[in-house]
């Protein structure tokens, strides 16, 4: 889905731009986030999920996947832990143990606070089942309000992080114009067996499950808005033909180089974002 021509800008974004660039100010530091698609069998291949922001939010009226900052609570070292241990998913993150089990903690967090989803379970070899009843929503809520933490609530219940539901993908760094910047991990995960997606986030007005390519083609058209990193996302996984395909191309993927979307304003009618 990547062309020559680019990606087309929001317009909201090409007066950021232009009123950064005048002012002369700094970048600003770009905060550590994940990201997660969250994907599931369909009977022409397989779906992903989407979410609009809501348009006050940064980033509002655009479609993304669920995710956010990384919390301070998310580097709690007292957590059960199923999969790769935080060394090896340094490795995989390029950063060291404990900021890459925050990195990881995020997206599990972020995943059940905007969809949610629960990749935990009773041990290392399961998932729980359905958790939408109103005993987890209330969890949930907690756990949004930040009344409590992931690690703590894992703990409350007997669960174990599913640390190896997730697979990296890729990494992305918000443009040096934008006012907030996130360096953002992003992985995907397929949608736990007995467990459904909610439209639960205040962040979000619009939910979705769509095939990547039928999204990516509905952005090119203007029926949906996104961002280069969602749009390209959504195009490296639709060229899978499967979820097994995903998997395994997610083994090779680089998810420690991070890109960074480049605004070419030289065409004032048509400015667009370009990758390096």
């Amino acid at each position: 889905m990547r062309t020559d021509r680019g990606f087309p800008v929001p317009p909201a974004l090409v007066e950021h731009a232009r009123r950064f660039r005048s002012s002369g100010a700094a970048p600003a530091v770009p905060r550590v986030a994940a990201t997660v698609l969250l994907l599931r069998p369909a009977d022409d291949g397989f779906e992903v999920y989407l979410i609009r922001r809501v348009a006050a939010m940064t980033f509002g009226g655009v479609y993304a996947f669920p995710g956010g900052g990384v919390d301070p609570s998310d580097s709690t070292t007292h957590l059960d832990w199923a999969g790769p241990t935080p060394t090896d998913w340094g490795v995989r993150l390029g950063l060291d143990p404990a900021a890459a089990q925050a990195v990881v903690c995020a997206a599990a967090r972020e995943v059940f606070e905007e969809a949610g989803v629960l990749l935990a379970g009773p041990d290392p070899a399961r998932v729980v089942g359905d958790v939408s009843d109103d005993g987890w929503e209330a969890a949930r809520v907690d756990l949004e309000q930040r009344h409590t933490g992931f690690a703590d609530l894992l703990a409350g219940r007997g669960l174990t992080l599913r640390s190896d539901l997730l697979l990296p993908w890729s990494r992305w760094v918000t443009p040096e114009f934008e006012p907030r910047r996130f360096d953002t991990y992003f992985f995907v995960a397929l949608l736990p067996e007995g467990q459904r997606t909610r439209h639960v986030s205040a962040e979000a007005d619009h939910t979705l499950w769509i095939r990547p390519a039928d999204a990516g083609e509905r952005a090119v058209a203007g029926e949906l808005t996104m961002l280069p990193p969602t749009l390209v996302t959504l195009g490296e996984v639709a060229a899978c033909p499967d979820l097994a395909a995903v998997a395994q191309a997610a083994a090779t993927r680089d998810a420690v180089t991070p890109i960074t979307p480049r605004l070419d304003l030289s065409d004032a009618d048509q400015p667009r974002f370009r990758l390096p």
